[in-house]
């Protein structure tokens, strides 16, 4: 069987690298290739090294104020001819960046069966979070296979008359997760990189990138991160900073220089599970963080007005707080002072699988493609 990988940011290439991993470990059947689109090539390559996964095919990097234009024209027309040279039975695609739309659209183009890892997930506003929700409902009506992360995903695809090759198996983030924190748990070269930080304190750990943000609502984050560590100066606040210029100008206009906040370049994937463990809870505009923080009990508290992984919300691993600034500051205020509410989130138990989804997907595609094995 004949696959071919695609993806462009870091944390596509966390949540594919299990099953990539898997697959390679299978060649008797799997002959596997894996195309880089490179939107995030800083970030994306540090995964790579890690897991010891070398593309077969890398578009290259990601060039200064990219449009969404430009990220879907460039995939399309890259994998032309990948497509035609390497003549996949199938294109594996993951999540809603606008690489995996593109990725996918691709493959239709060219009649080549699409797999969607993560599928299912929806806000049911097109515009937010934008533009992942459009990306995955239009990956939704191409894709021919479809793995879900949870039982409301799968509903969700029904309730769009996608009920073809829709199984649940579990989120692949919870493999990787768990294979990284057994390598980094003893790791002590990790924490040299922030032996500035006291984590004898608690620690908040601040993820924050999302473009529906930008502008105010992004200003109001920083804004209640900057109180926040002046009521309460015995805690730390890492934030490791991502690289988009519209992220960096504000966040260190308004929080470079305060003692007890510490604004990192963003880091690799396993010192990110490394804090994730560290931390007291985290505050986050991020996907993936709100499925793998729960994994270690830490409540995180996300920074937008709606988001598409409701299950944390249901089961109580996650609480939605918007961006106003007042908001934001009520929430983490109530989590730092008590007891009871922070360990009501930190004992939930994680709705997003158990680190088997990578394995339960090789069972599926072999059975279907070769119902004897």
């Amino acid at each position: 069987m004949k696959l071919l990988f695609v993806f462009g940011t870091r944390p596509e290439a966390i949540k594919m690298a299990p099953l990539i991993i898997k697959c390679k470990s299978k060649p008797e059947l799997f002959d596997v290739k894996v195309c880089v689109t490179g939107q995030h090539r800083e970030m994306l390559d540090q995964v790579l090294a890690f897991f010891n996964i070398a593309p077969d095919v890398n578009f290259g990097g990601m060039k200064t104020n990219q449009t969404l234009f430009d990220v879907t024209i460039n995939v399309i027309s890259g994998l032309e001819k990948v497509l035609a040279d390497y003549t996949p039975d199938y294109l594996i695609v993951q999540g809603d960046t606008s690489s995996a739309f593109a990725g996918a659209l691709a493959a239709y183009y060219k009649k080549i069966k699409v797999i969607h890892l993560e599928a299912g997930l929806r806000s049911d506003d097109l515009y937010s979070p934008w533009p992942e929700e459009g990306n995955r409902q239009l990956i939704g009506r191409i894709a021919n296979f479809h793995f879900t992360p949870t039982a409301k995903a799968t509903e969700a695809l029904k309730k769009e008359n996608i009920v073809n090759n829709v199984y649940q198996v579990g989120n692949t983030v919870i493999d990787a997760l768990l294979m990284v924190h057994e390598k980094v748990k003893h790791d002590n070269s990790i924490s040299v990189q922030f032996e500035k930080i006291d984590f004898s304190k608690r620690l908040i750990l601040i993820t924050g990138h999302r473009r529906e943000s930008f502008g105010d609502p992004f200003l109001q984050i920083c804004e209640a991160i900057r109180e926040l560590s002046r009521q309460y100066p015995g805690c730390n606040f890492l934030y490791p900073v991502h690289l988009n210029p519209n992220v960096q100008n504000q966040v260190y206009k308004i929080l470079d220089g305060i003692g007890n906040i510490f604004l990192f370049p963003p880091v690799d994937y396993p010192a990110m599970v490394w804090l994730l463990n560290k931390s007291h809870l985290v505050i986050t505009d991020s996907g993936g963080i709100q499925e793998e923080a729960p994994t270690f009990g830490k409540p995180v508290l996300v920074m937008r007005n709606v988001t598409e992984r409701t299950e944390g919300i249901e089961a109580g691993t996650a609480r939605l707080v918007g961006t106003s600034k007042e908001n934001i500051i009520a929430s983490v205020t109530e989590l730092l002072d008590n007891e009871t509410a922070y360990y009501k989130m930190a004992k939930a138990v994680n709705p997003y699988g158990d680190g088997t989804a990578s394995e339960q997907i090789i069972k599926i595609l072999c059975k279907n493609t070769n119902p004897s094995l």
